[in-house]
Parts: structure tokens; C-alpha cells; sequence
């Protein structure tokens, strides 16, 4: 069961306010799961400070996030979706650290489930 919070983002594709989610300031080692359906997605070692207010990955699970077109906003723009149940994590930038690869996940903390290791 989801959260009327987590329903409105993994759902109908909302976003939450920046520096409000769970994990946006979290440090502690482990595994990021899809809060819709378990799957792994994103291990905490990829895990950055982007200063945006959301969690920021630098690179996901290998098959665990597919990539869709988002226009809307007025704004072109590559939306993260849970390879597994479709749910939406949030967005995918070329603005993260070139040394791990340039792209920026920035997700939605009510869209993950921290393992800790």
C-alpha cells in the first residue's frame, strides 16, 4: 500500500517539494528500492549532494530505471520510470559529476525505500 503522498508521485507523476522528502539529506549506506514495488534501483555509493533538495544518483541499478519523454511544464525533459512496475521516480539530468559518467537521477524520496546495509 502506498501513501497518498507516494500514490501521487509513483501514479499520476507529481514531484515533491524540494528539501522535504526523507532521504534528500540521507547518508547512510545501502540499497534505494522502488517504494511501489521493491525493486532495486539505486546503490547509496552513487548517491550525491546535487544542492537541489532531491536525493541525486550519479547512475542507476543496470535495468532498473527505463527512460521516457516528459513535455510537460512547458519543458522537454527525460522522466525515470521503475523498469519493474512503471512507477515514476522522477527525472534524469546531464548536469551531475562528469567523473561518474554526468548524469544526475534526481528522484523523489517518497518514490524510494532505503536497506540499509
Amino acid at each position: 500500500k502506498l501513501t497518498p503522498e507516494q500514490y501521487a508521485v509513483l501514479r499520476s507523476k507529481e514531484t515533491e517539494a524540494p528539501f522535504t522528502g526523507e532521504y534528500w539529506n540521507e547518508h547512510t549506506e545501502g540499497m534505494y528500492r522502488c517504494a511501489g514495488c521493491g525493486a532495486e534501483l539505486f546503490d547509496s555509493h552513487t548517491k550525491f549532494d546535487s544542492g537541489t533538495g532531491w536525493p541525486s544518483f550519479s547512475e542507476a541499478k543496470p535495468g532498473a530505471v527505463v527512460f521516457e519523454h516528459d513535455a510537460t511544464h512547458g519543458m522537454n525533459r527525460t522522466e525515470a520510470v521503475c523498469a519493474k512496475c512503471g512507477g515514476h521516480l522522477g527525472h534524469v539530468f546531464d548536469d551531475g559529476p562528469e567523473e561518474k559518467g554526468g548524469k544526475r537521477f534526481c528522484i523523489n524520496s517518497c518514490a524510494l525505500n532505503l536497506e540499509e546495509k
